[in-house]
């Protein structure tokens, strides 16, 4: 428990800044939360949501799993989804991969982990799709990369085809849904070109993201 001391006094300190830096701060955020994006990305410890988009405490919900793989038959992705769209009525839904991703590089060399090689399984599928785009990027880490982005794409055009999205959009809830990816090598996202805020063009705009990459 000893090991632990050290976050604890983390914490102490952090809490005692933020009031310092404004009184009332954790008082209104125990009283409100109101966000206006939804973060679906991956669990890597290296990408901080709030951080690298400089947002405080509130303002982002998250979701994270490994790959930042959204299934139709995950329910607490499916959950968060809903939660975000139905109650907290955000505006924007970001998938955010990252370049290097393990999991993206797992599931392209096929390695064997236990339990988590049947969720890579998902990205694999992405994989197999677009084996000849995946190959055509170079050496390996040139590969992983352009797997991380088609995998974006894909669970972005997933996020969209949800039924919590569908009906969002059929009531004329203004939601947009975002495809980005994060270098860990310079901090900074990349848009991936594809945006959709209707159930119009869907395939379209999924093409299009494809083709330009």
């Amino acid at each position: 428990m000893s090991s632990l001391s050290n976050l604890l006094e983390n914490n102490r300190r952090w809490a005692s800044d933020r009031i310092e830096q404004q009184k009332d701060f954790f008082q209104r955020l125990a009283n409100i939360q109101t966000p206006q994006y939804l973060w679906i990305g991956c669990s890597d410890s290296r990408v901080p949501a709030n951080e690298i988009v400089a947002l405080n405490p509130g303002e982002l919900f998250v979701h994270r799993n490994v790959g930042n793989v959204v299934v139709h038959t995950d329910l607490n992705c499916l959950s968060v989804i809903q939660y975000a769209v139905d109650v907290l009525e955000v505006k924007h839904i970001m998938v955010v991969g990252h370049y290097g991703c393990g999991g993206v590089r797992a599931a392209l060399i096929n390695r064997r982990y236990g339990l988590i090689d049947n969720w890579l399984r998902h990205i694999q599928d992405v994989h197999q799709k677009y084996r000849s785009k995946v190959e055509s990027a170079g050496e390996m880490d040139k590969q992983v990369d352009r797997l991380c982005e088609l995998n974006v794409i894909d669970q972005t055009l997933n996020v969209c085809e949800t039924t919590v999205i569908q009906d969002a959009w059929a009531r004329g809830q203004s939601l947009q849904v975002h495809g980005w990816i994060y270098g860990l090598h310079d901090g900074l996202i990349r848009d991936l070109k594809i945006t959709m805020d209707s159930a119009d063009d869907m395939a379209a705009i999924y093409q299009r993201a494809i083709t330009i990459l």
